[in-house]
């Protein structure tokens, strides 16, 4: 900005967005100077460097406004994990499937953890068989993101959301809903 400038010669953009060409440094500040306002380098890594003439308070204040309204665009999505065991009994396994499920609707990704303790680690194919059965059930949402693999004493599936597939879901759960209140 105006005399940390360093380049010898620059390319002038006018407050109204009009080129002004190129300008020794000198005469660049005076136009900016004249109107009142500063010399700011927008492009520096190009031959000759970009400056505009600007009220640099007003560029600092819009270039903090549009990374607000970025991060407020951006979508945050958190990896939610379910807990499994071997031995886990078909109710229990059907109510993790239900809070996998609500939280793939949500938009967040589902780790599925299945932990194995002392002699369950001869038997890991019942965990992969398990793993493989927890995926069939939430493939109608979620994509595979990682394949089973194994870590230490854990074994762990990574599903995504598919958006295609929860859009047909939707329909359908929203069809069957239909159907249940005029049967009534």
């Amino acid at each position: 900005m105006n005399d940390t400038i360093r380049a010898q010669e620059v390319r002038v953009i006018s407050d109204d967005g009009t080129m002004l060409g190129v300008h020794p440094l000198a005469e660049a500040l005076k136009l900016a100077e004249d109107k009142g306002l500063d010399l700011i380098e927008i492009a520096p890594n190009v031959k000759p460097p970009t400056c505009k003439i600007m009220d640099y308070g007003k560029w600092k204040y819009e270039n903090k406004k549009k990374a607000a309204e970025a991060r407020k665009k951006q979508t945050i999505i958190s990896i939610k994990e379910v807990q499994l065991r071997p031995r886990t009994e078909e109710h229990d396994l059907n109510t993790k499937l239900k809070n996998a499920t609500k939280f793939l609707l949500n938009g967040d990704k589902v780790k599925v953890n299945l932990r194995f303790s002392g002699r369950e680690m001869a038997h890991q194919e019942l965990g992969f068989e398990l793993l493989q059965e927890v995926t069939k059930k939430l493939d109608n949402i979620a994509i595979v993101e990682a394949e089973p693999k194994k870590e230490g004493r854990q074994l762990f599936v990574l599903l995504a959301p598919d958006p295609k597939k929860i859009k047909v879901y939707n329909e359908k759960q929203e069809t069957a809903a239909a159907s249940a209140e005029a049967a009534e």
